[in-house]
């Protein structure tokens, strides 16, 4: 029987799309799933997929995608793919708390919620997660605190969990993933600072920050090669931690041998806060 994946966030022109292409290529069966499956057009009716409505935050939805699977590979997933994110661009004195705890419904929560609601399909599969992770969550990114600390949450959940489920023989994999070109910050929350922020100057770069201007998207990891090379490892036997994307294991490199006190350094020049601060 051909091996089965489960892949959250799905919506043409990102990571998941980009993903569920690459493994129907290799001749695994896909279940590819967004919250609105007209965004997920340009893989209907493509061989080896299943398009499967699903907000990752609604327990209903998820115990429907659970059924759903089950039914169709006898109760097996072989990979489960927990890409769904969201992004955020805001001081930390300056988020709203319900929109950050809404990015950590879907960037933390929601996974701790799909693992669970899968984990007796991927044990009888003897499976592995896929948790898509980001070089936010390990470098220091001004006016991104929220969202690196979801990411961060999320890699050190994957760090414990590898310890928990290992004995059920289920592997996990964390990408830590750089530059790609994918359409997350499409999806961010419309920008602009609070009346009675401490960083009226910053403004304009905030927003260019939040919009992806400044950023030259044709330097960066397409979602193709991306995928590509994160399937790669995923049907590799070593599982753990993986870095893909521009900048990733640079990131890993830079940071591994540097003083705290050096990277404070560097970010904060590179974040244009020297500049702001005078």
């Amino acid at each position: 029987m051909a091996k089965c994946v489960l892949i959250t966030g799905c919506s043409v022109g990102g990571i998941g799309n980009a993903f569920a292409r690459a493994f129907a290529s290799r001749g695994i069966s896909v279940f590819a799933t967004a919250r609105d499956a007209s965004r997920m057009e340009n893989l209907a009716g493509l061989p080896n997929i299943t398009l499967i409505t699903l907000d990752v935050t609604s327990c209903d939805q998820i115990a429907a995608a659970v059924q759903k699977v089950s039914e169709k590979t006898g109760g097996t997933l072989d990979y489960l793919i927990n890409n769904s994110g969201q992004h955020y661009t805001m001081p930390a004195l300056d988020s709203d708390l319900d929109t950050a705890k809404r990015l950590f419904e879907v960037n933390f929560w929601a996974v701790l919620q799909m693992t669970q609601s899968f984990i007796p399909l991927l044990i009888a599969a003897r499976g592995t997660i896929v948790n898509i992770g980001s070089i936010a969550g390990i470098t220091p990114f001004p006016w991104m605190s929220v969202y690196s600390a979801s990411k961060a949450a999320l890699h050190a959940f994957d760090t414990t969990l590898r310890y928990e489920i290992t004995p059920l023989g289920v592997d996990i994999m964390t990408v830590i993933t750089g530059a790609v070109q994918s359409r997350i910050a499409d999806n961010a929350p419309k920008f602009k600072l609070p009346n009675g922020s401490r960083y009226p100057q910053a403004e304009d770069l905030l927003k260019a920050i939040a919009l992806g201007k400044g950023v030259d998207r044709s330097t960066m990891t397409t979602t193709e090669v991306y995928a590509e090379q994160v399937l790669n490892d995923i049907l590799r036997p070593k599982k753990g931690r993986v870095w893909h994307g521009k900048y990733a294991r640079l990131t890993r490199w830079m940071l591994s041998p540097l003083p705290m006190t050096v990277q404070f350094r560097i970010f904060m020049k590179r974040s244009g806060m020297e500049a702001l601060l005078g």
